[in-house]
């Protein structure tokens, strides 16, 4: 199993300033993330701009704000994308976009966008995924709010498109997220149901659902990344900071590192067996005579015989003279009168 893929997701946190969405994927190549992510719409693509009252959201961190007020924070502009993309391919470091209508996919292939991911809430949106799919590049799904019947219609959709390359994200619609909504199991889940890889896309605080995750063999981790909190901003409060970030990374590593191979098998040869047990004499033997149960004993170190040979030895002749605390070799015992 490969390490997964840490995909750092820039969302708002750029703030509208091109520069701080530059120094964001500088540092997320700096401690060590894969892949950084943005999202690729204009407000116009995804609400109307009206302010009746459907439009408004209703608690949460972004209570009280209509949906298209929303967006014009949140989008990253369109005339951004080359920049951003060229930047990120001089420091040599994945970038990648959500697109969220068929002029934002345009753009995105235009720039050659080596994967593509469709967010939760896009999932019912059939003709984008099925344009996305076309471009035969990986595909990341999002399970967010969407229902197993809509999951396996968004995956069905990529593979009549010819496109197998799927990987389902677990993803909890929160922001935050609450540890108890993760139902991290479901992921291998996803494997058995609908024979995709699996991931996170994570929302809570901290970094235990990704080690989590990981442990479950997640091949995708992704999570929100902002310089510092105190930049404020709409996706702030739910996003990791670059001390936080780092620390993730070299902890979903280590937990990676851990899980190690499932068909291991100890080596006979381990320096560290010196510390089990083995044969020793604990009372002195002379040549010929016969092994009893009082001249044995099983002990540390581990440089005599192995201790399952200790009742085949009871009975049998000693070779050679032997003193309290040898180590009993094969060839220190033999079957009477041979």
């Amino acid at each position: 199993m490969n390490a997964p893929m840490i995909v750092a997701e820039l969302s708002a946190n750029h703030n509208q300033d091109l520069e701080l969405a530059k120094a964001h994927i500088k540092k997320a190549k700096e401690i060590g993330a894969h892949a950084v992510k943005i999202q690729t719409y204009t407000p116009d693509c995804l609400t109307l701009k009206s302010h009746k009252e459907h439009f408004k959201i209703k608690g949460g961190l972004w209570d009280g704000l209509y949906l298209h007020d929303l967006y014009m924070q949140a989008h990253t502009p369109f005339e951004w994308h080359e920049e951003l993309f060229q930047y990120a391919r001089n420091l040599r470091i994945t970038i990648f976009s959500s697109p969220f209508s068929s002029k934002a996919l345009q753009l995105l292939e235009s720039l050659q966008c080596p994967m593509y991911k469709i967010a939760s809430f896009e999932m019912t949106d059939l003709d984008l995924i099925s344009q996305v799919a076309r471009t035969k590049k990986p595909i990341i799904l999002s399970s967010g709010i969407a229902t197993d019947e809509e999951i396996t219609q968004a995956i069905d959709v990529c593979k009549q498109a010819g496109n197998n390359d799927i990987t389902l994200l677990k993803c909890t619609s929160a922001y935050p997220a609450k540890f108890q909504d993760a139902n991290l199991l479901a992921m291998p889940n996803f494997a058995k149901k609908w024979g995709v890889k699996f991931g996170l896309s994570d929302h809570s605080a901290g970094f235990l659902l990704p080690v989590i995750a990981t442990s479950l063999g997640a091949s995708v981790i992704e999570k929100h990344f902002i310089l510092d909190r105190f930049l404020g901003g709409a996706d702030s409060a739910f996003s990791l900071d670059t001390h936080e970030f780092k620390e993730m990374i070299k902890q979903v590593h280590l937990a990676w590192e851990s899980l190690g191979d499932a068909h291991y098998q100890n080596s006979p040869t381990d320096s560290k067996r010196i510390f089990s047990r083995s044969i020793f004499v604990q009372k002195p033997i002379y040549k010929g005579e016969i092994f009893t149960p009082d001249h044995l004993t099983i002990k540390r170190p581990n440089i005599g015989i192995h201790p399952q040979y200790l009742q085949s030895v009871i009975g049998k002749q000693a070779t050679r003279d032997l003193d309290f605390g040898d180590p009993l070799q094969l060839e220190d015992f033999t079957l009477p009168n041979t």
